[in-house]
């Protein structure tokens, strides 16, 4: 109840921390995490519902409520001091709580930046590390809020200033991570000895369609965590065991902090590399692992050591018993140090990254075993490649056969990090859907003379098209359902030659987008759909691959250009005015339609065929005005009612055809309607002309 109680906290001071920003989360993959500039990460159950740990994206699976970094030393006079930046409470706007010590300053330009390596994203910039950076920096040096003079409780500041850079690829192979690259300075005046650095966060994996976060404790409680700590991967880990029927949403993910490296101070020989992971219970507990440390020679203490060390962790599980798992609400840490020193300003860097994967295997979503976590394995492995990049046997040197260079992969004399295979870029899809249709069109130039980044060769070797079908939007996420419908390759020899002449345009579609001239190549209808449902349509392009490299063939993300449409009736003609009615389905409605999400304010009729600019009123048989809407076919988005608010992606709004609207059968007054017959009206807002109809609801 405490992290309830404090998001009260939060709208108190959410006007004044006008500075402090949240704004920012990770959008291009398939894992969506809030960044802020003091320190935190994941919503906290911030008034803006940021996305907090989504995976995948658009499913409502959410893994994080909020976390943040940790940096514990001692002062050159032997003191300990801990610096957190989120700790066992729901996130404030900024600092003002117990144990949120870090804070930005009052410059408002101090915000969360962003860049891109995509030179056709708004934040394209030269310096961009990944498809999307996000920037900021703070510092545990205040006493008082930079901008309010609140005071910061029981903050006794260590004296760093913290640089984070945030990296995400989309990438299929690369989409469920996101690295979070730290840069600790020592901003003090004396020297910071035994060092320790660490993420922690309140792992929490729960659908939240199912069971939504604001519903208290049962939100929280029944997570299962774990640990891997061998010679290539050190990790923790949490996910939803099966504890209870009421509280299990069936999340078949997992959610991990992993650590990918660090670089200390330069001379500083005494750094190994060592990983510590613990836990403990939100509310406490009996035994003294459970229980929330409080003073800072607590916190140092549990960063210093690994709970697996001690004979309490057989009470959370038994790895040689998958399902004995004792489920609970798990505060997870992970640490690494002691870097032997930081001396006056000097900097050490350490990188961590969150990664999520859908379980592996046909088993039970509650199971938890090293078959289930084969996916998570795989796209940690992913971001350790993104993190070592040219150093391809991990050395920390640039090697050399002779005066060449058989990593300077980027031929600059230095040994770059972050660097990945590139498949071929994604091309510029438009998706149009009519009455049971929708029609693709893409274009060819991005793709096609993609270079790639490891082998120097433009290697484009075909299109894959993909779509979801009816319902994915409510069981997963419309994006992690899309399956491939069509695969269209050069006739090389490689892969299936089916060529593409099939879907070649005899003469490019040119459209001009902004300042932008986009030639659509190729073309392809997609029939027998169904009108009123979403589907999410993409085209990726791969590559040939390059066996004397080593590398496999990759796709381009299929989350870059995804579309997301909904196929029905577009407006009228002025010759079709007279001959197509206006319409309303399903009708009759019966108690739900198989659309609808669940509660009241998910339910959804389709008016079809308006006209593109007209007025929808709707009455009883009295006469009595139930609602009433406009609607203007080229704007619309479905973002009036609750449905498309829950079920639609912020980032790639449905498409409809124009002739058709959702009404969610509330009525103007926030009632639900009851059943009866119910009549309405069409009013043509060009024209004037007006058409009547009438549909049933059985409840």
């Amino acid at each position: 109840m405490k992290k309830i109680a404090l998001f009260f906290v939060v709208l108190i001071f959410l006007s004044v921390f006008a500075v402090d920003d949240n704004s920012k989360y990770s959008s291009v993959g398939n894992i969506e995490i809030t960044v802020s500039n003091w320190g935190v990460f994941g919503d906290g159950f911030h008034p803006a519902d940021q996305p907090s740990g989504e995976f995948p994206r658009g499913s409502g699976i959410e893994h994080i409520f909020d976390g943040g970094i940790w940096v514990g030393a001692l002062t050159s006079s032997g003191i300990i001091r801990v610096s957190t930046a989120a700790f066992n409470a729901a996130t404030p706007q900024g600092a003002g709580a117990v144990n949120f010590e870090y804070t930005n300053t009052k410059d408002p330009t101090d915000k969360v930046k962003e860049r891109s390596s995509i030179e056709s994203e708004k934040f394209y910039d030269p310096e961009g590390i990944s498809h999307q950076d996000f920037i900021a920096d703070f510092s545990d040096t205040n006493r008082y809020h930079p901008v309010t003079q609140a005071l910061i409780p029981l903050h006794e500041p260590l004296g760093v200033a913290v640089h984070l850079e945030t990296y995400a690829w989309n990438f299929p192979f690369a989409d469920a991570f996101v690295i979070f690259n730290y840069t600790i300075k020592n901003v003090r005046d004396d020297t910071l000895k035994d060092v320790y650095v660490g993420l922690w966060a309140d792992l929490v994996v729960r659908n939240t369609n199912i069971m939504p976060p604001r519903t208290g404790a049962p939100f929280y409680a029944n997570v299962g965590v774990g640990y891997i700590d061998d010679d290539t991967t050190q990790l923790i880990y949490a996910y939803e065991p099966y504890p209870s029927v009421n509280t299990y949403t069936s999340a078949n993910s997992y959610v991990a902090m992993t650590y990918l490296g660090a670089d200390p101070q330069v001379g500083d020989t005494s750094y190994h590399g060592d990983v510590f992971h613990t836990w403990w219970f939100f509310s406490g507990g009996i035994d003294p692992w459970q229980m929330q440390p409080t003073s800072d020679a607590e916190k140092y203490q549990r960063m210093s050591e690994s709970l697996s060390d001690a004979i309490y962790y057989n009470q959370i599980r038994d790895f040689t018993d998958p399902e004995k798992v004792i489920a609970g609400n798990y505060m997870n840490l992970i640490t690494t140090g002691p870097f032997e020193r930081i001396t006056p300003d000097s900097s050490i860097n350490v990188v961590f990254a969150i990664v999520c994967a859908k379980k592996f295997g046909t088993g039970p979503h509650s199971l938890d075993n090293d078959q289930s976590r084969q996916n998570l394995l795989e796209n940690v492995s992913w971001a350790q490649r993104a993190y070592y990049g040219e150093d391809a046997n991990r050395n920390g040197i640039l090697d050399y056969v002779g005066t060449d260079s058989t990593e300077d992969v980027i031929p600059n004399g230095k040994l770059d990090r972050y660097i990945l295979p590139t498949p071929p870029a994604p091309p510029r899809l438009k998706v149009t859907p009519g009455n049971g249709k929708v029609t693709l069109m893409w274009d060819s130039l991005a793709s096609e003379e993609s270079i790639d980044l490891i082998s120097k060769q433009k290697d484009f070797e075909g299109y894959r098209v993909y779509r979801s079908f009816i319902g994915g939007d409510l069981t997963g996420g419309i994006f992690e359902n899309m399956a491939l419908i069509h695969e269209y390759d050069r006739v090389d020899g490689l892969f299936y030659d089916t060529g593409m002449d099939s879907i070649k345009l005899d003469k490019p579609v040119v459209e001009i987008i902004g300042n932008e001239t986009v030639e659509y190549r190729y073309s392809l209808e997609i029939n027998n759909l169904n009108n009123g449902w979403q589907y999410a349509f993409a085209v990726s392009a791969f590559d040939s691959g390059d066996a004397e490299l080593n590398l496999i063939s990759l796709e381009s993300s299929r989350l870059q250009n995804a579309v997301v449409v909904s196929p029905g009736t577009p407006p009228p003609s002025e010759l079709e005015k007279f001959a197509l009615k206006v319409g309303v389905y399903p009708n009759p409605y019966r108690g739900s339609a198989l659309w609808d999400g669940g509660p009241e304010r998910q339910r959804k009729i389709y008016f079809y065929n308006l006209p593109r600019n007209s007025e929808v009123r709707i009455y009883t048989l009295a006469g009595d005005k139930v609602d009433s809407f406009i609607h203007h076919g080229d704007f619309y988005d479905g973002m009036d009612i609750q449905w498309y608010e829950n079920f639609s992606d912020p980032e790639k709004r449905t498409i409809f055809p124009g002739g058709e609207h959702a009404w969610d059968l509330v009525t103007s007054s926030d009632q639900a309607i009851a059943t009866g017959l119910y009549l309405f009206t069409v009013k043509d807002l060009d024209s004037g002309d007006i058409q009547r109809g009438k549909f049933l609801v059985i409840k």
